[in-house]
């Protein structure tokens, strides 16, 4: 019975100065970081793999710019294309308007090739906007600039583009 109690106590007994041996790896050095790249696996001062973009040496560091999407005029300011065509945001609309009074104020600039109007599930109102797409710029521009700060069903609805590029930015950013 002693003999069993002294190898249970022998065996929770752990040497934590013995040098464990981690596979095909050389031994490790406890005072310099490991930063070569053995058999692909790079690790660190306590043993452990590093990967990721934290690891020394990653390839995810030198990343240094994005590509970027530029329209048919070029990165300047302004309003952009959506796939189909151009869209027209109308916002601060009366919750009881219909489809047909947004589509009679806005036919006559252009033939409107898609028209939007949100209702809220719970209520059943319309939401408060609109999105209004067209053929042309030219008739969105018109829409826009004839339609937005004017009145419907009692409400002043504001009309501006749906989509915009964004601010240019110079190729050295970094």
């Amino acid at each position: 019975l002693k003999a069993k109690q002294k190898m249970a106590d022998q065996a929770d007994e752990v040497d934590f100065d013995e040098q464990v041996e981690l596979g095909d790896d050389a031994p490790m050095e406890d005072a310099a970081p490991s930063s070569s790249r053995k058999g692909g696996i790079q690790r660190d001062t306590s043993g452990r793999k590093m990967k990721g973009r934290g690891a020394a040496n990653s390839s995810m560091q030198d990343v240094g710019g994005f590509d970027s999407i530029s329209g048919t005029a070029g990165p300047s300011k302004g309003p952009a294309k959506s796939i189909e065509g151009w869209i027209v945001f109308v916002t601060n609309l009366h919750e009881e308007t219909q489809e047909d009074d947004v589509h009679d104020k806005f036919c006559e600039f252009g033939e409107i090739k898609n028209l939007h109007l949100n209702l809220d599930r719970r209520t059943g109102f319309v939401k408060g906007y609109a999105l209004v797409e067209y053929e042309s710029q030219k008739d969105a521009l018109a829409a826009i600039e004839n339609m937005n700060g004017e009145t419907l069903m009692g409400a002043t609805i504001s009309v501006d583009w749906s989509f915009s590029r964004g601010p240019v930015r110079s190729s050295g950013r970094r």
